[in-house]
């Protein structure tokens, strides 16, 4: 078990209260923000929402970064972006260096002409998932002066991932919007991996085999493996039992 200081404590719990608040997700974004900042010893924060129509980031929020330098990501590195697709298929919080060695990432264009003109030198990156769909996702960087992120401040990140995308889910599938609550808020209570976790919500939502493995970008013999893997988990036999169990929990 991690042990937390008191600080950190207190940190995890005002993110954990904030998470729990109706917010837009422009407001929830912001409001954990600074207290990443400073839970995790780190200089930089910044949060987009993934636009599935146009393959690009929009929405953008953050903390101590220059507006000028963050229209350049806009509107040019994020098309030549390194390691960001990298780390944006990844389903857990994920270092910068565990997708490129920094030695290699600050010969980059992306690194000399964006990322150092903040000062953002060590990075960490979690990426929210629904659906299939990316979400939203956090990005926490340090300085040069500082040490690389490690295990430590990935497992404190990994924690309270879960927190944040529901805050997501919740804000960005509103009920008027016909909200369907998802398997992502109730994982645990089945042991769902993440994998698992997305077809569930595909399934119950009436997609089709065809459809849902090219959401997911998986062949069919492998989706009738996670469906028969869900139903085992769930004690449920049928597509509809599937869809009706999330209301009953």
């Amino acid at each position: 078990m991690m042990h937390l200081t008191h600080k950190e404590n207190d940190l995890i719990f005002a993110i954990m209260k904030d998470l729990t608040r109706s917010y837009s997700h422009i407001e929830i974004r912001k409001k954990i923000g600074h207290q990443l900042l400073a839970l995790l010893d780190a200089d930089y924060f910044a949060s987009f929402i993934w636009d599935k129509t146009h393959k690009k980031f929009i929405s953008c929020t953050q903390i101590n970064m220059c507006p000028d330098n963050l229209k350049n990501y806009k509107e040019y590195f994020q098309f030549c972006d390194p390691i960001t697709p990298a780390l944006q298929n990844r389903r857990r919080a994920t270092l910068v260096s565990d997708i490129m060695a920094h030695e290699r990432l600050i010969k980059t264009e992306f690194y000399n002409d964006f990322l150092r003109q903040d000062g953002l030198c060590y990075g960490i990156n979690f990426f929210s998932y629904f659906c299939g769909v990316n979400i939203g996702d956090i990005r926490i960087w340090r300085n040069n002066t500082k040490e690389d992120f490690g295990n430590r401040e990935r497992e404190i990140l990994d924690a309270i991932a879960p927190s944040f995308t529901n805050a997501l889910i919740r804000s960005l599938y509103k009920p008027q919007q016909n909200f369907h609550r998802g398997f992502t808020q109730i994982s645990h209570k089945f042991l769902l991996t993440n994998r698992e976790v997305e077809v569930a919500d595909l399934v119950s939502l009436g997609h089709s085999d065809q459809e849902i493995c090219k959401i997911l970008s998986i062949a069919k013999p492998t989706l009738r493996s996670h469906i028969n893997t869900v139903f085992t988990k769930t004690k449920t036999v049928r597509r509809t039992q599937l869809a009706t169990l999330i209301y009953n929990i």
